[in-house]
C-alpha cells in the first residue's frame, strides 16, 4: 500500500528526511510518533502528494503520488489546521467535496448526521477547533478513500468524539480494508488503535514494527527471591528496581524463554506484567536521543 524507500528531502542545506524507508500494508492502522522537527509532517506532505522528494522513491497503490491525481483521488488527508474557505458554511464545503471526488458518498454523508450534530448553513469559522475536526472528519468518512492520513488527528476533541471518530474510522478499516497512517504525540491512544508503529528522530525512521513485535521482545517481571538467591547470568536487562525484596526487571527476551531461565533461582513470587506502548519505547530505545524520550516519558 504504502512504499517508502531511501527518502530524502532538504530545506535550506538542512535535510528534515534522511534517508528514510517506511512500509505500511493494506488495511493496517500505522502510528507515527516522534518528537517536534523529527520529519512527521515533512513525510506526510510526501505521502499525500504536496512535496516532491529529493531522492528516494515514494510509492502508493504501486504509483508515485505526487502529480497523479488518479492516486490523490484515493487519499484523505486531515492535516492539524482544518483548511476551509473563509465564508464557508458547512453545506457549502461538502458541495465542494462531492465536486472534487468522485467517490464521495452522499448518502453515507447524510448518514452521519447523527453523529455530527451540526447545521449545514453554519458558517466553519465560526465553530470551535474541536468542531471544525467534526466537520472535517464527516466530509473525509464520505470521502470513501482507500488511505486516510491523519495529523494530530483528534487534538481538541473531547474523550467522547475522540472515541467516536475512531469508531467510525475503524470500522472502514474492518469493512472497507481502508488503511490509516497517523501521527500522534499521544502514544496512549496510537496503543488502543494501531497494529503498526514507526518511531521518526532526525528525518530517519528509528524502528518501525507491528506492535506484536514489540511486546514480544520486551518483558516486565515482578519477583521476589530467596535470603541469599542471586539472578541467573546474562540475562539481558534493561531495567531494575529493587523495594525490600521485590524486585522489578525490564528484560529484552522471549516472556517464556526468561520466565523458565528465572525459575533457576528458585523464587518465592513471580509474575509477568503487561508493558504500555509508552515502557516499550523507552526500553527498545534505549538512550538512542533524549528527546525521544522526552517524549514518551
Amino acid at each position: 500500500m504504502i512504499k517508502v524507500r531511501d527518502l530524502v528531502k532538504t530545506f535550506d542545506k538542512k535535510r528534515a528526511l534522511d534517508g528514510l524507508t517506511l512500509s505500511v500494508p493494506q488495511g493496517a492502522v500505522c502510528g507515527l510518533v516522534g518528537p517536534n522537527g523529527a520529519g512527521k509532517s515533512t513525510l506526510i506532505r510526501h505521502l499525500t502528494g504536496i512535496y516532491r522528494q529529493d531522492e528516494g522513491e515514494i510509492l502508493i497503490f504501486g504509483e508515485p503520488v505526487f502529480e497523479n491525481p488518479a492516486v490523490k483521488a484515493r487519499i484523505a488527508y486531515i492535516p492539524d489546521e482544518i483548511p476551509f474557505w473563509t465564508q464557508a458554511t458547512v453545506d457549502d464545503m461538502r458541495r465542494f467535496f462531492e465536486e472534487v471526488y468522485p467517490s464521495f458518498d452522499r448518502a453515507y454523508y447524510d448518514s452521519l448526521a447523527d453523529h455530527f450534530e451540526l447545521k449545514g448553513n453554519q458558517m466553519i469559522r465560526k465553530l470551535s477547533k474541536g468542531q471544525q475536526k467534526m466537520v472535517y472528519f464527516r466530509y473525509v468518512l464520505a470521502q470513501r478513500p482507500d488511505l486516510v492520513v491523519l495529523d494530530e488527528p483528534v487534538d481538541g476533541l473531547d474523550p467522547v468524539n475522540r472515541r467516536m471518530i475512531w469508531s467510525l474510522l475503524l470500522a472502514d478499516v474492518a469493512d472497507r480494508g481502508t488503511t490509516v497512517l497517523v501521527s500522534s504525540h499521544n502514544l496512549r491512544e496510537l496503543e488502543d488503535v494501531c497494529d503498526r508503529v514507526g518511531i521518526m528522530n532526525r528525518g530517519k525512521m528509528l524502528l518501525e514494527r507491528s506492535l506484536s513485535e514489540l511486546q514480544e521482545n520486551i518483558v516486565k517481571i515482578q519477583l521476589a527471591l530467596p535470603d541469599g538467591a542471586e539472578l541467573p547470568q546474562n540475562l539481558n536487562i534493561l531495567s531494575r528496581s529493587v523495594t525490600g525484596r521485590l524486585q522489578q526487571l525490564i528484560l529484552r527476551g522471549k516472556s517464556e524463554e526468561l520466565t523458565a531461565r528465572l525459575q533457576e533461582a528458585e523464587p518465592l513470587f513471580m509474575d509477568v506484567l503487561p508493558l504500555s506502548l509508552e515502557e516499550i519505547f523507552i526500553y527498545e530505545l534505549g538512550g538512542a536521543d533524549h528527546e525521544i524520550r522526552s517524549l514518551i516519558l
